[in-house]
């Protein structure tokens, strides 16, 4: 049922496997009537016809078996290739909602655990639908098509027959829901150890500087243990659902058969309907061992796809606004301008949904000029990344208003407020691709020169030549191929290259040494030219020529000013320059860079 609506896509190849379907099982059940006119019709005549008799009967088996094969391979294709068309489009419509979910979504469900679901998941579907379906659907006809020719050879035998059956419909309902919820068990927990995976070969450097390799190796040991557990128990429900099926049918079929064959010796009962009923016995009784092992598949993709669904149905993004879609790589502002933007912050008052007390921001209002650089400093915590992650409506404020030249972002689409902030983060994220691919990456059209452009303003030009294949090379996962700083300069020029007019810096040179904070600070000064720039700062001589200075502690302005002016008042910015310029070395040499 959950899948219908991705099926109803495609009703017409729909149609088709299921007339393949239906064809192929009515050719077999087909075959015990010309095995009963063979018995009867050949074995029985005289001599002279018996001979023309049994030709007649071998060729229309032989007819019987040819379009056997092109029905069943015809339901074969179909089948196939409606699990892979509704696999993939499962897959895609998944893995779009996830890209829709905001941070929250993934503060409490792993990266690994999406992933589990987007690659296990999807292939268990796959082959219950492009496989165990069919073959279900196909035995479930051949059964009860049997049943039904069965009934209409000998009506009181099916009777005792079906009734013998029923006895054991309960028993199997009982532990067929036993079996889905331990297949949904199983998968959770083998999803667990493809997250702790995921995790731990993502920070291996770190695992591997402590030592605990044999640690992080007993940990998903133990992760796997659990899951063979479960899925052992899942079996063994199986197994027991299968064993119940078989013994059934094969029971109350051999009881149909005993009967049968006392009717042929009272002779109310020839030996040829005695062998179409034997043949039909053994169709119906093989198919209803299939559909045994057959529903213990679909029992175990119940549960892969109700967690595929749970991905489905999250509830992504906000809603878009009342806003015209704008184009997110236009660098164009919400007024179609690609001149600097304003911004204003209106009593916006947050707090974290996963923790709700205390506030993130508490009653904040402040504006940024068109055109202008402010920074905000801050302890940790004070609620300086907040900001950024307002702006962008990876949140959503609680109370007050968050304006771009005087509009509310909550008239704004997604894609058209995003499409005119470019983000230079504090651990800048490369992807597995070239050194163009990673600037062009904000404005895949870009041609070749415009990239290049980009990266000699963020001073990245010279560095990427160097490379062994230039702009063409190979970076490696997460751009492991550079140093910090020309990862840093490599996220500037592509933020220079999305050409927007709002440019948000979140601690851009943090992590980085002296020379390669003096580089980069370059590339800043190039990337915040005629664009409305909001700088995070700890280290406070990066900020000292903004235009204006905001200092926030916990989630409050507490002053705004230039440098000097804070520095007069003596207060929490003064204090925190006080320690940093005469305890940090290094702070007090970017001061004097930025003083020449």
């Amino acid at each position: 049922m959950y899948l219908l609506p991705f099926l109803a896509r495609y009703k017409l190849r729909v149609f088709l496997a299921l007339l393949f379907l239906v064809l192929a099982a009515a050719t077999t059940l087909v075959v015990p009537y010309g095995l009963r006119q063979l018995i009867d019709g050949g074995l029985t005549a005289g001599d002279d016809e018996r001979l023309a008799v049994i030709r007649d009967q071998f060729l229309l088996l032989l007819a019987l078996a040819v379009m056997m094969a092109v029905f069943t391979s015809a339901r074969f294709y179909m089948v196939s290739w409606l699990g892979e068309r509704l696999t993939t489009d499962l897959r895609e419509a998944v893995y779009a909602n996830v890209l829709r979910q905001r941070p929250s979504f993934f503060e409490t469900l792993q990266t690994g655990e999406v992933l589990s679901r987007l690659t296990g998941d999807t292939t268990l579907v796959q082959t219950v639908v492009g496989s165990s379906l069919s073959v279900g659907l196909r035995s479930s006809i051949m059964m009860i098509g049997g049943i039904l020719v069965v009934a209409f050879i000998r009506p009181t035998l099916v009777l005792t027959v079906i009734a013998i059956l029923l006895l054991f419909i309960l028993p199997l309902m009982l532990i067929g829901r036993r079996v889905r919820a331990l297949s949904r068990a199983s998968q959770d927990r083998l999803a667990d150890s493809s997250a702790l995976a995921s995790e731990i070969l993502n920070a291996i450097p770190v695992v591997q500087s402590f030592g605990q390799e044999a640690r992080e190796s007993r940990r998903f040991d133990q992760a796997s243990e659990v899951a063979f557990r479960t899925a052992i128990r899942r079996t063994r429900s199986r197994s027991m659902l299968t064993a119940l099926a078989i013994a059934a049918v094969f029971g109350a079929n051999l009881y149909g058969l005993y009967v049968g064959v006392q009717a042929v010796m009272d002779g109310r009962l020839s030996a040829g309907t005695l062998g179409q009923i034997a043949l039909l016995i053994a169709i119906i009784a093989s198919s209803a061992a299939v559909l045994a092992e057959v529903w213990g598949d679909l029992l175990r993709a119940a549960g892969a796809t109700e967690r595929l669904l749970e991905l489905l149905h999250a509830p992504g993004d906000p809603p878009q606004g009342d806003a015209d879609t704008g184009d997110a790589s236009s660098g164009q502002s919400s007024s179609g301008r690609r001149s600097a933007v304003s911004i204003a912050f209106d009593a916006v008052a947050f707090a974290y949904p996963s923790r709700p007390q205390p506030a993130a921001l508490s009653q904040l209002s402040f504006e940024v000029a068109a055109g202008t650089t402010v920074a905000v400093v801050g302890s940790s915590g004070a609620g300086k990344t907040t900001l950024f992650q307002l702006l962008e409506r990876f949140y959503d404020i609680d109370h007050g208003r968050i304006l771009i030249d005087g509009r509310s972002i909550h008239q704004m689409s997604l894609m058209q407020l995003r499409g005119c902030i470019s983000l230079v983060p504090q651990d800048p994220v490369i992807f597995s691709g070239s050194a163009a691919d990673n600037i062009r990456y904000a404005k895949p059209a870009a041609d070749d020169e415009a990239v290049a452009s980009a990266a000699r303003l963020a001073f990245a030009d010279e560095f990427i030549r160097a490379l062994p294949d230039g702009y063409d090379t190979f970076l490696g996962e997460r751009g492991v191929r550079l140093s910090g700083g020309q990862r840093q300069r490599l996220a500037i020029a592509r933020a220079i290259l999305a050409d927007r007019p709002i440019l948000l810096l979140d601690e851009a040179t943090s992590s980085l040494d002296a020379q390669s904070e003096r580089m980069v600070q370059r590339a800043l000064d190039a990337a915040r030219s005629n664009r409305t720039t909001l700088v995070i700062a700890h280290r406070l001589a990066t900020v000292q020529s903004a235009d204006r200075i905001l200092v926030m502690e916990a989630g409050r302005l507490v002053e705004s000013g230039s440098h000097q002016e804070l520095l007069a008042l003596n207060g929490i910015y003064a204090k925190l320059a006080a320690m940093q310029f005469f305890a940090d070395p290094r702070a007090m040499a970017t001061a004097a860079v930025s003083a020449d």
